[in-house]
């Protein structure tokens, strides 16, 4: 149950995430969810800090996407010592229509840097620390090394990284790759699709907590 102490979240956040509708996926996609709430869980139950790296191949899309909204979401639950990271097995970009789609859900975002990997502050709440957002690998020393969950949502990333050192558990967590639709009419419909997918899947998951 959502707690009457949780941070105050930007007003457009809270409205995009009480129209999201959990009870829509899919049982065989719920199976695909469940051990990365049992491992929240299991950290809860024992007062540990909780560590999420969502991993992707190029750390430009998705593994953004759910970084920022499981971060949020853990928030909106007031569920504590969360801290969300994301990371790619090369490191990119975070592509621009990420940052607008984020924006358009009520997010606030500073460029803190604007180079070829440019450095973005990403805010939920006025009183909650921004998310640093930037593409780096997922050993990066801006990630954890050990102890915590890797959830693997890309498909090329899963197969190819059978192997995450540090992590206590691998959890696959795949999307489908909104980049297909780049440069076409459908990109920004699309985007947007992809981000409420899995801050609904991330809803799920995190509504599943009992403290």
């Amino acid at each position: 149950m959502k707690s009457n102490t949780q941070p105050i979240l930007f007003e457009d956040i809270e409205k995009t995430i009480k129209q999201l509708r959990p009870d829509t996926i899919s049982e065989s996609r719920k199976e695909v969810l469940q051990p990365l709430a049992d491992y929240i869980q299991s950290k809860v139950n024992n007062n540990l800090e909780i560590r999420i790296n969502f991993i992707c191949t190029h750390n430009s899309r998705r593994s953004h996407l759910s970084q920022i909204w499981a971060q949020t979401i853990a928030s909106y639950f007031a569920i504590k010592n969360v801290f969300c990271y994301s990371g790619g097995t090369e490191a990119t970009a975070v592509y621009p229509m990420v940052i607008k789609t984020l924006n358009q859900s009520g997010f606030k975002i500073n460029v803190l840097s604007n180079d070829k990997n440019p450095i973005y502050s990403i805010k939920y709440s006025n009183n909650e620390h921004p998310i640093i957002g930037f593409s780096k690998t997922l050993d990066d020393d801006f990630n954890p090394q050990s102890q915590f969950a890797a959830i693997m949502t890309c498909s090329q990333a899963d197969g190819g990284c059978p192997f995450i050192a540090g992590a206590e558990q691998r959890i696959p967590i795949t999307f489908e790759d909104p980049k297909a639709f780049d440069n076409t009419p459908q990109q920004e419909e699309k985007y947007k699709e992809r981000s409420l997918q899995i801050a609904t899947e991330m809803l799920f998951v995190f509504s599943q907590i009992k403290s």
